[in-house]
């Protein structure tokens, strides 16, 4: 596991689930650390590379999760739409997911159809309504990461996880207690 702004310092952080700005309205990380896989975080700077020239960059709201706080979620949203069942485990569990939107190049956040961590049918990759900017941002970021191997989850725009995340085992390291 690595920083991902050890791998690309252009890539902007906004850990929602390090405070109290998330649908559980409780702070569930007690740092903010930004850690994936070195080959998933290599991944998100060659989709930075790619969106650069764009003007564009990278915001990541999570990326790794230890399993005890998919617990906690769970607790809250025991919808297998949206939140990963802990019996399972998650994609993040294994620093293999990550959360992301684009912004612009003074960090402003592009219009989407919905926030980040709406539950409803808005948040869907197929979802048609909305404004025509908001289509075409999540196509833009879409586009982007499918480029660099990156598979979206159909009920979250946000949602990516890397191709190999079957390679890896879920973990439980609190962010505070990683290496």
């Amino acid at each position: 596991m690595v920083e991902v702004t050890s791998v690309d310092p252009r890539i902007v952080i906004d850990l929602r689930y390090a405070t109290p700005n998330n649908f559980s309205g409780e702070q569930l990380y007690p740092v903010a650390r930004c850690l994936l896989r070195r080959s998933v975080a290599e991944r998100l700077k060659r989709v930075q590379d790619r969106l650069e020239p764009q003007g564009l960059r990278i915001k990541i709201y999570d990326a790794y999760r230890p399993l005890s706080v998919q617990k906690k979620m769970w607790a809250i949203v025991p919808d297998e739409g949206y939140v990963a069942n802990p019996a399972k485990g998650s994609r993040h569990n294994r620093g293999c997911a990550v959360d992301v939107t684009l912004v612009d190049a003074a960090g402003r956040e592009l219009e989407m159809p919905t926030e980040y961590d709406n539950f409803t049918e808005r948040a869907h990759r197929n979802y048609a309504g909305g404004s025509e900017a908001s289509r075409r941002n999540r196509q833009l970021l879409e586009d982007a990461m499918h480029a660099e191997g990156f598979v979206g989850l159909k009920t979250e725009w946000w949602h990516f996880d890397a191709p190999d995340w079957k390679d890896y085992p879920i973990l439980d390291v609190p962010l505070d207690q990683m290496p």
